[in-house]
């Protein structure tokens, strides 16, 4: 009778999975290898290259090496749904969502989780450059997200609103591994991936630039430029932390004025340009603008998709470029350790981030009825609408929420 455990690998077709797959088959555990098909719409096809089936080859040449059973899996509706829809919906509104983190929650952790489960799997593994442990707290098993032992690739930003479930049935091989160090593995493997570039593109859709993908739905409009001056009346109402005041303590009036989007109007600064679509830009972006002669880089702080207008500081240093503070309304708050959660008028001090690979800053995090504030030590540049907020406990991620 077969004892082993199993194991579903996501094999994308890179080396981090092949790996993955490879050291569980090692350490003795019944591994199959599932290839997820997330995309194949010819209507947005960039170049000719046809990513997902030589993606699909390769995993199966991985497969086929370590002599493990291996089978594709057609997601692509489910991915147009979840991912795709939700995407263009959030950049026509003016924000800017994450793909990957969604991709990781919707996708490989939900519906590709589901079908491992059909295969009678114990556990789901993927190429993540992160780790897990666990905990006893009142005789209950808590599972810990941790970061990857690799700080240049750790991804467990992108993994940031997995939950218990979720965590406990995941499988996360080279996370304790050196990517340098994966690389020789497969090398010295012969997997077929061992030399093969990492995916820059959108999560699982492969070589297709976002640009060029929103640009296939989201039709070019003329719009107009803004730039706002520097010393705006609200830079020095809103953005200063009254002298004394500890942010625990402050109104919700106070905390609104630093955590929630600033926004612009037309009259408070001067036209410099124009722009083919609001929808194609986020806060913090300095190229794409085409505006010359302005002397310091220019930088977009807000866009308008309504109006179809995006506002611009001047410099590095713009007030409307750097924010102390962020808001997440309560439905977008995620704790990954529920038994942490703050209730309302609870805060604490955490490590956090709003981008991948960023370096993290300590926080204060206040929760409120109506969601929670962050505030961070030092001013963060760029901080965006529908973009993910994580933050952590020295190496291990505690929750994440979506950026009002």
């Amino acid at each position: 009778m077969n004892n082993k455990k199993r194991v579903v690998v996501g094999l994308s077709g890179g080396v981090d999975s092949s790996v993955a797959a490879y050291l569980l088959k090692e350490q003795g555990y019944e591994v199959i290898g599932m290839f997820m098909k997330n995309w194949h719409d010819e209507s947005v096809t960039i170049s000719n290259e046809c990513p997902w089936m030589e993606d699909s080859t390769d995993a199966m040449l991985v497969a086929e090496k370590l002599n493990i059973p291996f089978q594709a899996i057609d997601l692509s509706e489910e991915y147009r749904e979840r991912i795709v829809d939700y995407m263009f919906a959030e950049y026509k509104a003016g924000r800017t969502p994450n793909p990957d983190i969604l991709c990781n929650r919707e996708i490989k952790f939900d519906i590709f989780l589901k079908a491992a489960k059909k295969l009678k799997a114990d556990f789901v593994a993927t190429g993540h450059y992160c780790q897990k442990d666990s905990i006893e707290m009142n005789g209950k098993k808590v599972y810990r997200l941790l970061a990857g032992a690799d700080p240049n690739k750790d991804q467990s930003y992108f993994l940031c609103q997995l939950n218990q479930e979720q965590l406990s049935i995941a499988m996360f091989p080279i996370g304790h591994l050196q990517k340098s160090e994966v690389r020789k593995i497969a090398k010295d493997q012969g997997l077929v991936t061992a030399d093969k570039k990492d995916s820059q593109g959108l999560c699982f859709i492969g070589k297709v630039r976002l640009p060029e993908f929103l640009q296939q739905q989201l039709k070019p409009k003329k719009g107009d430029i803004y730039v706002i001056p520097e010393n705006l009346p609200i830079y020095s109402e809103k953005l200063k932390v009254p002298a004394g005041m500890e942010y625990r303590d402050m109104e919700k009036e106070i905390l609104d004025d630093i955590c929630l989007p600033l926004k612009y109007s037309p009259l408070q600064g001067k036209k410099i340009g124009e722009h083919n679509g609001a929808h194609y830009f986020t806060v913090g972006q300095r190229k794409g603008l085409q505006v010359g002669g302005t002397g310091k880089p220019l930088f977009v702080i807000d866009t308008d998709t309504k109006s179809n207008i995006i506002f611009t500081g001047l410099g590095e240093n713009h007030p409307g470029l750097n924010r102390y503070g962020l808001f997440v309304p309560s439905k977008d708050v995620h704790w990954i350790r529920k038994d942490l959660s703050l209730l309302p008028d609870e805060s604490a001090t955490y490590q956090a981030r709003i981008r991948y690979r960023q370096t993290l800053s300590p926080a204060t995090l206040i929760m409120k009825e109506n969601g929670l504030y962050v505030i961070f030590e030092k001013p963060q540049r760029g901080i965006a609408s529908g973009q993910f907020v994580a933050w952590y406990q020295k190496d291990e991620c505690i929750g994440s929420g979506v950026i009002f």
